[in-house]
């Protein structure tokens, strides 16, 4: 069955807000990865300094649920109230995740479509008919 948890976005200050969460639930994050540790994607301008130090992705467990967040680029335009979280779903098999997605995009905007990504998962991103981000995943490379 499909877990999900929240996903937020920010801009620029995953890291701060992400710190003072972890100092009030006490944990520690399970990945953080910045930008600059991406390998190079086709037609993506080269990163600056600034936001190759900006959070990728970041996950902090908070009882028997998650919590992600990111950064946003400047290519991607200012985060503001109402488009900085997402729903994120987690399914058991690339077949559940491309039926969540097929299923919820309907009638909604593309994001990212459904694929591979070099993190290891089967991902894909959307807005659906109502405004509500989410974002499907698959790790096809468990964690």
């Amino acid at each position: 069955m499909a877990t999900i948890s929240t996903y937020l976005t920010f801009n620029g200050n995953t890291e701060e807000a992400f710190n003072f969460y972890k100092s009030v639930f006490g944990g520690e994050f399970t990945e953080i990865h910045k930008f600059n540790t991406m390998p190079p994607q086709e037609g993506m301008p080269p990163l600056s300094e600034e936001e190759g130090n900006r959070i990728m992705h970041v996950s902090f467990p908070i009882g028997t649920s998650m919590l992600f967040g990111s950064d946003t680029l400047s290519s991607h335009g200012e985060v503001n109230f109402g488009n900085n979280f997402s729903i994120s779903i987690n399914g058991d098999s690339k077949e559940e995740a491309d039926k969540l997605f097929n299923g919820l995009s309907a009638g909604g905007k593309i994001t990212m479509p459904m694929e591979s990504t070099f993190w290891g998962a089967y991902f894909g991103m959307f807005t659906d008919k109502f405004g509500i981000n989410w974002m499907i995943n698959f790790d096809e490379v468990p964690q």
